[in-house]
């Protein structure tokens, strides 16, 4: 099929492959990222053998690890300069990964399309999320299922980003912290079933801290998720399509 044009609406000039790189590379960092891709992992779930699509794939690290789990994933970016990050290093490990330059509102794939869509930190930069969800929703198989993670509304990295954003930040200025009364209802607006949500990093961003509070964050997330820095949702498409192309929820 013709993909539909790219939409720029969505870009985000301000995060490129080295914002990445140097996250990873900071004490904080590792800690941070390791609670997080955990967190989205155990949601999703086994993934050998399925059809996975990493929506808003960045430099391709996710798309990567599900790779190495035996996925069959595909990864779809507004930028180009991610998508030549995330290729060079898929190439590097002869990675059978294919990404696609797409607009997350307008994806360029069938319907029920894909056994998993994952989509992590993606929706914190778009302003209108409900069209990025019925997408989403639309490309799932029946009986597929969505993982989102998000950044939560409600934590001290929220409340500190949004000082940078009144300091002159470009990139915090433009990110919208969702809850996770949003999230459940853009999940289900969009027609699927929630299974779960769930919260990760309750520690300030303070170095020390994180490698202290590190081991109970799992079990905190299992609690609430009011604190969390990091929202993660699993919801399921449990939809049986109708003549003409519609979804109705059984």
């Amino acid at each position: 099929m013709t993909p539909p044009p790219v939409s720029a609406r969505n870009a985000v000039p301000e995060l490129g492959p080295e914002i990445y790189a140097g996250w990873r590379a900071s004490d904080i960092g590792v800690i941070t990222e390791r609670l997080e891709r955990a967190l989205i992992l155990k949601l999703a779930g086994e993934v050998r053998g399925k059809k996975v699509l990493d929506v808003g794939c960045g430099d391709g690290d996710l798309a990567l690890a599900l790779w190495q789990q035996g996925a069959l994933p595909t990864g779809v970016d507004l930028s180009t300069e991610m998508l030549a990050t995330a290729r060079a290093r898929a190439e590097a490990k002869a990675a059978e990964i294919g990404f696609v330059l797409a607009a997350t509102e307008r994806l360029p794939f069938g319907a029920a399309t894909f056994d998993l869509v994952l989509a992590v930190t993606v929706l914190c930069f778009i302003e209108d999320a409900a069209p990025v969800f019925r997408e989403m929703a639309r490309v799932l198989r029946p009986g597929g299922k969505l993982v989102v993670g998000e950044l939560g509304k409600w934590s001290s990295w929220a409340l500190a980003r949004r000082v940078r954003a009144w300091c002159g930040s470009a990139l915090w200025a433009r990110a919208r912290f969702r809850s996770r009364r949003e999230l459940i209802g853009l999940a289900q607006q969009a027609g699927l079933e929630v299974e779960t949500i769930r919260g990760a990093i309750y520690y300030p961003r303070v170095r020390v801290l994180a490698r202290l509070c590190a081991r109970w964050d799992a079990a905190l997330g299992r609690l609430t998720t009011f604190g969390a820095a990091f929202l993660a949702l699993a919801a399921r498409k449990t939809a049986a399509e109708r003549a003409g192309g519609e979804w109705a929820m059984r």
